[in-house]
């Protein structure tokens, strides 16, 4: 029986290993500061380190933007596995698309006809615009911006770092041999060694230094234009950047569009305002003013008083009959009133009080009466109004 053996060349087995342990002694060595190590020139340390800076922000910028796209991480842990089996990832509901559904049955089960009902479906079916929106989002911003990041990080990026790898490893070579040539050089005018005498040993070691410097010099000169290159790569980064920006501006453009044929829609169906009951009155307004505001009815100050002269007459000054709000719910009702927009008939919450004019007369008050409350009235919220008013007591 025959058995093929690989092809071992023994002799660069053993020179591969001898190179491998003069590395390890030569780092151990820098390590611990107790020999010379080949510095990088200020312009390659310069390009190696935007490098790692750009390797790094690229990476957090990709995380970051595949969390946004897809909040959950199991789904983009699933959709990884997918990409590196060459499979087409699965198709899932989103939130959006899932909260539609349930709109939509509840619409129909609540009844089409109904306006809640028919509120449930039109909303549901504006979610499901969304969804699909968003789904189309995400795609387009895979295509234009992550997974170009994504292609320079595993190709582009791992190029580099492999060379810069290689780099190192030329570089403790050369550091390795020109320690040997110090040894060989201070080991002149001794005695041969094993029948080889000290010249010939400079003379290998001398040697030996000339191919790691050779070799170190091409390896530096590759890795300077591979980092070189970033550069042209992030130009390439802001194309992609403007892309994304683009898809973003055009996806938030499409669901406003959608919300705004909602709220006109909704509109369309919107029933006649509800009645609001302020002091035992109708009127006009949200109902969340019913519940977010209440009115003192046992304030005794008096104000925004509509005033009708009367025949009647006490202690020979004219009465007068008015009808008037307690001034803090005057206050409150007006900003109501101003911040819902609500225009009703103000005479139909007043009540029916006196006035008289003061003794003396004050320019900036009356005298006002109702049962058995008395007090003074500002008189710039009273407006006197003629005989003919009706006024029913």
């Amino acid at each position: 029986m025959n058995i093929n053996l690989p092809n071992f060349n023994m002799k660069n087995l053993v020179k591969e290993a001898g190179s491998t342990i003069s590395r390890v002694v030569q780092l151990t060595e820098e390590k611990l500061g107790t020999t010379e190590r080949t510095e990088y020139d200020l312009h390659f340390q310069s390009l190696a380190e935007r490098a790692d800076v750009t390797k790094s922000w690229t990476e957090k910028i990709v995380r970051d933007t595949e969390s946004v796209l897809i909040p959950n991480p199991q789904n983009r842990v699933e959709d990884f596995i997918f990409e590196k089996i060459d499979k087409s990832k699965p198709k899932r509901l989103s939130n959006l698309e899932h909260l539609a559904l349930n709109m939509i049955e509840a619409g129909g089960d609540f009844g089409q006809d109904m306006p809640y009902g028919q509120a449930l479906i039109k909303v549901g079916q504006a979610e499901q615009k969304l969804g699909q929106h968003e789904h189309d989002f995400i795609a387009t911003s895979g295509i234009c911006f992550t997974q170009p990041l994504r292609k320079f990080l595993e190709g582009e990026m791992k190029t580099i770092s492999k060379e810069r790898g290689i780099l190192e490893t030329k570089r403790l070579d050369l550091d390795a041999c020109k320690n040997r040539v110090k040894k060989a050089r201070s080991m002149l005018g001794q005695q041969a060694k094993d029948g080889i005498s000290p010249e010939a040993v400079l003379e290998q070691a001398e040697r030996d230094l000339r191919v790691a410097q050779a070799e170190f010099d091409r390896q530096s000169e590759i890795t300077k234009l591979l980092l070189d290159g970033i550069s042209t790569s992030q130009a390439s980064h802001l194309r992609h950047l403007h892309a994304f920006i683009q898809t973003q501006v055009r996806y938030y453009k499409q669901c406003g569009d959608v919300m705004e044929q909602l709220q006109r829609e909704l509109a369309k169906m919107q029933p006649a305002k509800p009645r609001l009951r302020i002091n035992s009155e109708d009127v006009d307004g949200p109902p969340s003013i019913a519940s977010a505001h209440s009115f003192d009815s046992d304030t005794t100050s008096i104000a925004l008083a509509l005033a009708v002269e009367s025949d009647h007459e006490s202690d020979s000054d004219s009465a007068h009959l008015y009808r008037s709000i307690d001034i803090g719910q005057a206050k409150a009702l007006t900003h109501l009133l101003e911040e819902f927009e609500i225009e009703f008939d103000t005479s139909a919450i007043t009540t029916v009080i006196f006035v008289a004019e003061c003794s003396p007369i004050n320019e900036d008050y009356m005298y006002g009466k109702q049962g058995l409350m008395k007090g003074l009235v500002p008189r710039a919220f009273v407006e006197m109004l003629d005989d003919e008013h009706d006024v029913t007591l």
